[in-house]
């Protein structure tokens, strides 16, 4: 007989070119399961991933890109992941709504951004992490590292980030204790940690290089924010 997906000859109980199986097992609970944990990579280790980006952050990516690609969770799954993670902690105790007190004096498009970037702070971490990516792309020039591969160091370290926001927004939901500078200033040490150690981790320029590409990255972010509001609320006032 034929494959079914390929159509080429098939002799036993898969095709030998594709490896489609001849008949396929009936869809049911355990079918379910296994394919949640193929998705979220749990076979090869979600807290074994999460052990190596703490413990050694910089060389276990390395290992990722150039090595080896199946022991860690696959990098935009696991910040997927761990933004819906963080989100599902903001939205249970309506940390969202904390940005509607930045105040009076901005326009409504701008207010409207900074709402939006407070209640997706997953989905702005993520963009964030471009303009990050390219100032390390200045800093680190001469490393044989392109964008791309600096994107999913970032996918990783910044994943871990979310995690790490998530700690004091449940401590806040639970407590009433604001926690947001500590951690705050943890989840800046980890990442100019683990991004640095991924570059050079004997040398301490890389870590300081690392710190100064993620602070100008949140910066820039920030500014072409501030600015889009800023250019949209003028446009609008030219039509008028």
């Amino acid at each position: 007989m034929n494959c079914k997906n390929c159509t080429h000859k098939i002799h036993g109980n898969f095709c030998s070119h594709c490896g489609q199986a001849v008949k396929l097992k009936r869809i049911d609970g355990h079918f379910i399961v296994h394919e949640i944990e193929h998705v979220l990579h749990f076979e090869k280790g979600f807290l074994f991933t999460m052990r190596e980006l703490l413990l050694r952050p910089g060389a276990s990516v390395k290992e990722y890109i150039t090595e080896n690609r199946s022991r860690l969770v696959k990098p935009i799954i696991f910040i997927i992941v761990t933004s819906l993670i963080y989100t599902l902690i903001a939205h249970l105790f309506h940390i969202e709504k904390v940005a509607n007190n930045i105040g009076t004096n901005i326009s409504s498009t701008e207010l409207a951004i900074s709402n939006w970037i407070h209640s997706h702070y997953g989905y702005a971490n993520i963009i964030m992490g471009f303009f990050i990516a390219c100032w390390l792309r200045i800093f680190f020039r001469k490393h044989d590292v392109n964008f791309f591969e600096i994107l999913i160091l970032l996918c990783f370290v910044m994943g871990v980030g979310m995690l790490f926001i998530a700690v004091p927004v449940l401590i806040f939901g639970l407590t009433g204790f604001n926690l947001n500078t500590v951690f705050g200033v943890i989840i800046f040490i980890y990442l100019a940690w683990a991004i640095g150690q991924f570059f050079d981790q004997k040398s301490k320029l890389s870590y300081v290089k690392a710190g100064a590409a993620y602070i100008l990255g949140f910066s820039t972010f920030s500014m072409c924010a501030w600015l889009l509001g800023l250019g949209y609320d003028g446009f609008i006032k030219y039509l008028n």
